[in-house]
């Protein structure tokens, strides 16, 4: 997880990890600090998240993305995650679609609502209609990027019958983030699978539970592709981590307080001391 605005050092730590065993790259999406807030943080301190976010240069994540796919071949990348509904659906379709085409299908999209009503309102989006646009917003990026003429129409949104050229020759995976109960539900029912938020391993055991179970209400608990991408706060060691495959985690994200050349020095140390003992499923 890329989230300290080492960007100077994006393609070189991106290097890194695709030689020591790491499978994907997440990136965070801000598009602006606003000076005063309405919203509260749910997964912090909202004070020290807002002083995190006022001093962290942030690049936009299709451009992180597209710009350390450029220097690696095997390496994911997606944001975590991106606030979808404040943006225009078909851009995001169109930027996911080119990114997925020109990296050779190694790009998700970390989709979520983010907790500040200000990302809405300065973007003239509703804040109150945010789970609704969510759900429209995903339908009409996976239509928009099959490739065939698409149309939607809805109260929020107009689109005639059109198609995107290119499109990727298989899906884009959309994973959700987000620890409630309309969050999990979000994912098990719209997408392929779920990003957490920072959490503890008795925190993370009761969400895959809560997860698995609208997973079995929606029919997706069998879908062998569904991705489960967890945060542990406290896990440090081997043993750490392997208990959260146990748990049910297909991904397990960290990231490190770090830049420049202790970043990218921090990176194959861990490759070394926890990803070469546990192995990788994924390349």
């Amino acid at each position: 997880m890329l989230s300290r605005g080492e960007y100077r050092d994006f393609q070189a730590i991106a290097q890194a990890a695709e030689a020591s065993g790491w499978s994907s790259i997440t990136i965070p999406d801000s598009l602006f600090f606003p000076r005063a807030t309405e919203s509260d943080y749910p997964y912090a301190d909202t004070n020290n998240i807002r002083e995190y976010i006022s001093a962290t240069p942030f690049i936009e994540p299709f451009v992180a993305m597209a710009w350390m796919a450029a220097v690696t071949k095997t390496l994911r990348f997606y944001p975590a995650v991106m606030k979808v509904p404040v943006r225009q659906p078909l851009v995001i379709a169109k930027a996911l679609s080119s990114l997925a085409v020109i990296s050779g299908n190694r790009v998700s999209l970390g989709a979520g609502l983010g907790p500040w009503r200000e990302d809405f309102t300065y973007n003239g989006v509703a804040f109150e209609k945010r789970g609704r646009l969510m759900n429209e917003c995903i339908e009409i990026i996976r239509g928009a990027m099959r490739g065939g003429y698409f149309e939607f129409h809805s109260d929020n949104y107009d689109i005639g019958p059109m198609k995107m050229n290119p499109v990727p020759d298989k899906p884009v995976p959309i994973l959700y983030g987000g620890h409630s109960k309309a969050a999990l539900a979000r994912a098990a029912s719209l997408c392929d699978g779920w990003i957490s938020a920072n959490a503890d391993t008795d925190t993370l055991k009761r969400l895959i539970g809560e997860l698995n179970a609208q997973r079995e209400r929606y029919g997706t608990l069998r879908r062998s592709d569904f991705e489960i991408h967890v945060m542990d706060v406290t896990a440090s060691t081997a043993d750490d981590f392997r208990r959260l495959v146990d748990l049910g985690a297909t991904d397990i994200v960290t990231g490190f307080a770090s830049e420049g050349q202790d970043m990218i020095d921090r990176v194959r140390r861990f490759g070394e001391k926890i990803i070469s003992p546990i192995g990788t499923h994924r390349p």
